[in-house]
């Protein structure tokens, strides 16, 4: 196993795309019938027409006119899908992404997705469950037992979706209770000593009630080892509860009631240095460890003083009444939830204890939402969906970073080597004390020190939304769409950095110095010019030559002072933001957690208010029974968000009115405080066949979003931007062959072109017309499924594997502490951070399997293996913190196998 940025070898890669058709399972496409029982796994056959809800409406995949994968119950069990995670190896237009936590987990479609690791950023991909929005990805990542498909929108879903949907939707969809008795029991074990159990009940309690109820465990070992203590990281450990309630007793009222609770308790997630520094040597001088991936890149050891724990608790209640009017019917979803999440994590990821983040991540989320809607069935050519939706949610959330034991003499390493040994932390100590009258001693760098930051997020929003589509002849339907959407967001901000060498203002201490020094050259000068001929030995008076004139002419001295003063202090007024002149400011980059300005103030009211109006134009044509074509333009939106992260900070205006002012705390720089609003484009033609052996979807587009909201880490903080615009053009196709009644193969494939139109101001300079990093050019799934039965009892043996490639693509568009900064104009060369960047690439080559002997009497036991070929590679990576030039990286999940066991009755 070769463990690097690049993934596997070509000669891998390439063997198994030329044999993918006979190695892998279906993918999203894969066929469920129409009429089959949810309970039942379907038997082989040619019939693929699979139901979907889209568009708000049932439909079969071919009817629905928008670019849907469908990933069915049959191939989330079979490929032993255990989370949202896992969907990219069958879709390959979703990418996720897991980050520093548990709960930072970032969802991209078509290239388009929101950074997970910033609570304040709702995501660009919105998840759904049941109809009900989850606001942040952490709000669904357990196991369902009942999941009946998972359904990815891609593109913008504004007219549909009441909470606007920018880059697309991903809809679970769960199956409703049955009235017949009926469940699923399922058990499995593999590598890592992992555990997952899981079932599900579902019948009647009366003629017109009926209810269901899931429970289940997903518990793993890490694939990491921490090297200071042994313990396992990036290990599994949660489980969860569901259950239902039905009313419908044949009229036109039916009442679906769903309460739900997860919890995880994990530690996660591991970070592997991936490029040292020469500050990684400072550490491992005062005993600090740090892998060495150089040499040992696949011993998957991390080195941290501070076991990464994450607890989330998730849960919540929705209750759904339809009802029907005939032609036409009401649905209404109400829904309550609430999000508690807690981390702790190693800043540094070192064994050095140096840096710690007592709590990186602590929130807590309650959401209220609800939605109605009213959709026509008429027989004639005009049918309409309209809906309104609202939208109430408070973000509580809190975040630490506190000096540790280690910090101060690895600060005092730092210290020496960029001051050429002139200081450390006691001699700059004195060097301050001195010049502020106040006794640093002991103080700068300590034990406990830190930042402590708390942001309260209240969120409101209304939308009304709806289509209307009319049948112009035969087969030719138009639809159009509209949605209007008035966002409103307040935070309220409460950070205190207690750093206190941060805390240190050096333009008004160098102010101080510089003053002394020119005030001390002047006196020299003029007590010379003054005192009689050969009082000086030279041109300026010395210490001894300066009192001995003072006392011969008291007067004269005073009124040289009193001359030079103003002039002293003219001359530091001028110069104390001067790198040249004022050297203390060469020591800025060592406040590394700097005060920052709370809001609402004076200047910032910290507030949006924000609405727009988005919409869809769409053509369909049924040109056979068999084929369907369409073409549509929609627009979508996202509206602004807030940089909840310890680096929010005032925009560059309001900084400038903040100082003018008065206002600015000491050492305020200007940031980013929020976002504005996401607006994206979509221009899509869409084919879509479905034969009695084959079924083909293909679909162009280009979709472009103005103003994506990037958020960026750049080793401290996060940095949050607006991108002028990303566009993608892109070819999406997926097909389906029923080579016989007991093989199926498949194949989806997605080509991207994503380039920045328009960013000039990144964190990492002008990236107008660059390509976008992390956005592979080609992924595709190739897959195949072996179904006979075997005997005359009905058994039967399955054999199914799906291949995921990933073309290999930068991971990152550059790296923030490459950055070199001339001192004295205040320039900054960006090229060596794109430089640095480009040199890592990440390459997936993901081969599963599992083969299921099926019992006709409802007993299943299947072997299963997830990248079989344990194919490595670094997910992303980020410049490490304090540590110079140093990368950081999170590497991917290693083979995994087991053997499942599964009862349905």
């Amino acid at each position: 196993m070769k463990f690097t940025t690049f993934g596997r070898t070509a000669t891998v890669r390439t063997t198994l795309l030329a044999g993918a058709a006979v190695l892998a399972l279906p993918t999203a496409a894969q066929a469920q019938d129409a009429g089959t029982d949810d309970e039942e796994v379907a038997a082989p056959s040619t019939d693929n027409v699979i139901i979907v809800t889209a568009t708000k409406r049932e439909q079969t995949l071919q009817e629905t006119p928008v670019a849907v994968s469908v990933t069915t119950s049959e191939t989330i069990e079979r490929a032993q899908i255990r989370d949202i995670a896992d969907l990219s190896t069958v879709v390959p237009s979703l990418r996720v992404s897991q980050l520093q936590s548990a709960f930072a987990t970032s969802y991209s479609v078509r290239g388009f997705g929101t950074d997970g690791n910033n609570i304040g950023l709702e995501p660009s991909v919105a998840m759904f469950v049941d109809g009900v929005y989850r606001s942040r990805a952490i709000a669904q990542i357990s196991d369902l037992p009942d999941i009946q498909r998972v359904e990815v929108l891609r593109g913008p879903q504004s007219t549909l979706f009441g909470k606007n949907a920018s880059a697309g939707v991903i809809s679970i969809v769960t199956k409703e209770p049955q009235f017949d008795f009926g469940g699923m029991v399922e058990a499995s074990y593999g590598n890592y000593d992992a555990i997952v159990a899981k079932g599900y009940v579902t019948g009647p309690i009366s003629d017109s009630i009926a209810f269901s109820a899931g429970a289940g465990i997903n518990k793993r070992d890490g694939y990491l080892t921490n090297g200071v203590n042994g313990e396992d990281i990036n290990d599994r450990d949660r489980w969860f509860t569901r259950g239902q309630l039905l009313f419908d007793n044949g009229g036109p009222l039916r009442v679906r009631v769903i309460g739900d609770y997860d919890s995880i308790e994990e530690r996660c997630c591991g970070v592997v240095n991936v490029r040292p520094s020469a500050e990684i040597g400072a550490i491992q001088l005062l005993g600090g460890r740090v892998n060495d991936f150089q040499n040992n890149p696949d011993g998957d050891v991390v080195f941290t003083d501070v076991d990464p724990i994450n607890r989330i608790e998730n849960y919540g209640i929705s209750g759904q009444i339809e009802y029907d009017f005939g032609a036409v019917s009401v649905t209404s979803i109400t829904a309550y939830r609430e999000t508690s999440l807690m981390a702790d994590q190693d800043v540094d990821f070192t064994s050095l204890p140096a840096v710690t983040g007592a709590n990186i991540g602590d929130a807590d989320i309650n959401t209220f939402t609800q939605e109605l809607r009213i959709a026509s069935d008429f027989d004639g050519p005009f049918n309409f969906l309209l809906g309104a939706y609202y939208f109430d949610e408070r973000v509580d959330t809190s975040d630490s970073i506190v000096y540790g034991p280690g910090f101060r003499p690895y600060a005092d390493l730092l210290l020496q080597g960029a001051t050429g040994g002139t200081l450390n932390a006691a001699t700059l100590e004195g060097t301050i004390s001195a010049l502020t009258g106040q006794n640093f001693t002991n103080q700068f760098f300590a034990t406990g020190q830190g930042f402590f930051n708390n942001i309260v997020q209240d969120n409101e929003a209304f939308s009304i939304f709806g289509n209307v589509d009319f049948e112009i002849t035969d087969g030719l339907v138009l639809t159009l769409g509209g949605n209007y959407t008035k966002d409103k967001k307040q935070i309220v901000t409460n950070s205190v950095s207690t750093d206190v060498f941060s805390n240190v203002d050096l333009v008004a201490v160098g102010n101080t110095a510089i003053f002394a020094g020119a005030f001390q050259q002047g006196v020299a000068q003029q007590v010379c010019l003054a005192a009689p001929a050969g009082f000086c030995a030279g041109p300026l008076a010395t210490d001894a030559e300066i009192a001995a004139f003072a006392g011969l002419s008291p007067a004269g001295f005073a009124a040289i002072q009193a001359g030079v003063q103003p002039v002293a202090q003219a001359f530091a007024d001028a110069n104390d933001t001067n790198p040249a002149v004022n050297p203390l400011l060469a020591l800025t980059p060592f406040q590394f957690l700097p005060p920052l300005q709370n809001c609402p103030n004076s200047v910032e009211s910290c507030s949006t208010n924000d609405d727009d109006v988005s919409w869809n134009v769409r053509l369909a044509y049924e040109i056979s029974p068999n084929l369907n074509i369409y073409a549509s333009w929609a627009t979508g939106y996202k509206a602004p968000s807030f940089n909840l992260s310890r680096d929010s900070r005032p925009l560059p205006a309001d900084f400038a009115a903040l100082q003018a002012g008065g206002l600015a705390v000491t050492n305020l720089r200007p940031g980013t405080r929020f976002a504005n609003a996401e607006n994206s484009e979509v221009f899509e033609i869409g084919l879509k066949a479905n034969w009695d052996r084959a079924a083909a979807n293909l679909t162009i587009f280009q979709q472009s979003i103005k103003d994506f909201q990037a958020n960026v880490f750049t080793g401290t903080s996060f940095i949050l931007a607006n991108a002028g615009e990303q566009e993608t053009f892109g070819v999406e196709f997926d097909g389906q062959f029923f080579a016989s009644d007991s093989l199926t193969l498949n194949v989806a494939l997605t080509y991207l072109d994503a380039q920045y139109k328009s960013f000039p101001n990144s964190p990492v300079g002008d990236l107008t017309g660059e390509q976008v990093a992390g956005v592979p050019e080609l992924s595709a799934v190739f897959g195949a499924q072996y179904d006979k039965e075997v005997n005359s009892n009905g058994d039967r043996i399955i054999l199914r594997g799906d291949f995921s490639y990933q073309s290999p693509v930068q991971i990152l568009d550059g790296l923030t502490n490459f950055i070199v900064t001339d001192p004295a104009t205040g320039i900054s060369d960006f090229a060596p951070a794109r430089a640095a960047a480009s040199q890592f690439k990440r390459e997936v080559n993901s081969l599963n399997a599992s083969i299921t002997y099926a019992f006709d009497m409802g007993l299943e036991v299947t072997a299963w293996a997830r990248n079989l070929l344990d194919d490595r590679y670094i997910t992303t990576i980020f410049p490490a913190v304090a540590q110079g030039q140093a990368i950081s990286g999170y590497p991917n999940q290693p083979r995994t196998y087991g053997v499942a066991a599964r009862f349905r009755f």
